[in-house]
């Protein structure tokens, strides 16, 4: 399969969209009928802080942040329902594939969408006004029902970030991958080697991960800087753990 055939996007079906029961309308819209597009990876998932954090990093300071964090983790739209926070994380793959998922999305702004595209997916979302604690509106959220990566670069940070290489068919990898011959953990913020009461296991040897998590972990345990994030390691390998704060 060549690079072309094999570019991939990151989808993630948001609490919104699921709260609606929108699901099996999205899904068909992504359909390998309407897209030539076919599933590299697919799964349900407890979003954690680190991890909405982590895939909305270039938020970060912005007004409207917090409330950001607190949609795609599910906690606005079911606040007194841990267990139905969820998203639904999903790669594509085929050729074009950033282009034609976001296509059928449509604009970012589901009142744009509306207005300019109003057979996409976003159409059906909605804004929200963002206010601070005097009742002063500060921003907007966009409560627009699905993710879908920008462009490579994006893409390819979002695959790996919300995706292990495992959790990918192997004819279905359009990234490098390496295996480990050491263990790494984690715990309260840091990289370890070795084994600490209450450390999480992210490696273990033969454990396949992503060549450029690898050379991350490798960098931070000599004081360099990784091409990414120990966070952006280490948050895929803590989804739905048990423990997890709701």
């Amino acid at each position: 399969m060549g690079l072309g055939e094999r570019e991939q996007t990151l989808v993630l079906i948001k609490p919104d969209a699921l709260k609606v029961s929108l699901t099996g309308y999205i899904l068909s819209q992504f359909s390998e009928f309407h897209t030539g597009l076919r599933f590299a990876g697919s799964k349900i998932v407890h979003v954690s802080r680190m991890i909405a954090e982590e895939h909305y990093a270039e938020h970060r300071g912005k007004g409207f942040y917090p409330s950001l964090i607190d949609y795609i983790m599910g906690r606005l739209h079911y606040p007194m329902e841990p267990e139905k926070r969820r998203v639904i994380a999903l790669v594509y793959s085929g050729p074009d594939a950033i282009r034609k998922v976001r296509q059928i999305t449509g604009p970012t702004n589901p009142h744009v969408a509306r207005d300019n595209a109003p057979g996409t997916i976003r159409a059906l979302g909605t804004v929200v006004p963002i206010k601070d604690a005097e009742g002063n509106v500060v921003g907007d959220r966009m409560d627009n029902l699905v993710h879908a990566s920008a462009n490579e670069a994006d893409a390819e940070r979002e695959v790996k970030l919300w995706f292990r290489p495992d959790e990918i068919m192997p004819y279905m990898r359009a990234y490098p991958t390496e295996v480990a011959s050491k263990y790494y953990f984690y715990k309260d913020g840091r990289l370890l080697t070795q084994e600490e009461a209450g450390g999480v296991c992210l490696v273990a040897p033969g454990g396949l991960v992503w060549a450029s998590d690898l050379d991350a972990l490798e960098n931070l345990l000599q004081g360099k800087p990784g091409p990414v994030t120990l966070e952006s390691v280490a948050a895929k390998y803590l989804l739905n753990r048990e423990g997890e704060p709701a």
